[in-house]
């Protein structure tokens, strides 16, 4: 099948392995001090391994390769004891948040429902996906916003990342999720700085390129903490 998949420049890469370690697939090892695309079929094409790379030696490409084997890789991880993402402070959990409240001052609660929370770790196909009303946010709201967790976490899966920190276009992993899940809602919350265009972007396109119609808004807040402006629906 044609597909999008990793290819590795040996000539610029510098044998430091950082994206074998982010490869949570294992379709990436060292081999004689440079790093290997070991199986075509362990890469699924969402690029963790781009952002880990300090020299550049990692791009996409578009070509000729053996479907994803997400069953080959489930395998692989139990052989090798390994969690279902690879690293074990990345392990899929479920919180219970039962009895709370909008307003549960001196002690206010935490409203994260799930782990993990970053884009980039989070498995498209993660049971708390499952009828579940998606926050996706730049990570920076919730240090502006001081109402975060009550006003725009309660009752949601949330979800953060940086596009431009993580160095990576979010709209592959946001279609997998949104059109492999019964995702009820999705809201974004960005700030106001040009930067986080690329988060309301890529969910956006998200949803356009799930065939999908499902209720979004998206809002933003500034930087000296107001909420700007609200869009979607």
């Amino acid at each position: 099948m044609f597909r999008r998949i990793i290819q590795i420049d040996e000539s610029k890469c510098n044998g430091c392995g950082l994206c074998a370690q982010a490869c949570h697939e294992g379709a990436i090892g060292m081999v004689d001090g440079k790093a290997k695309l070991l199986r075509e079929d362990y890469c699924d094409g969402l690029g963790d391994c781009l952002p880990a790379c300090p020299a550049g030696a990692i791009t996409f490409v578009e070509k000729e390769a053996p479907a994803y084997n997400e069953n080959a890789v489930r395998e692989r991880r139990k052989k090798q004891g390994a969690s279902e993402t690879g690293c074990p402070g990345s392990k899929i959990r479920s919180i219970g948040r039962k009895g709370l409240t909008a307003h549960a001052a001196p002690d206010i609660p935490s409203q994260l429902r799930q782990w993990p929370v970053q884009i980039k770790l989070a498995p498209a196909n993660a049971p708390y996906f499952s009828g579940a009303h998606l926050l996706v946010a730049a990570d920076c709201t919730a240090y502006a916003y001081g109402s975060f967790h009550q006003e725009f976490m309660r009752g949601k899966v949330t979800l953060i990342g940086c596009p431009k920190l993580d160095m990576v276009d979010y709209t592959e992993k946001l279609t997998h999720i949104v059109s492999q899940n019964d995702i009820k809602s999705l809201t974004v919350i960005r700030m106001e700085v040009p930067c986080c265009g690329g988060m309301e972007s890529a969910c956006i396109s998200a949803l356009k390129n799930s065939g999908k119609s499902i209720p979004w808004q998206v809002v933003t807040i500034a930087i000296d903490g107001r909420i700007l402006d609200g869009s979607g629906w």
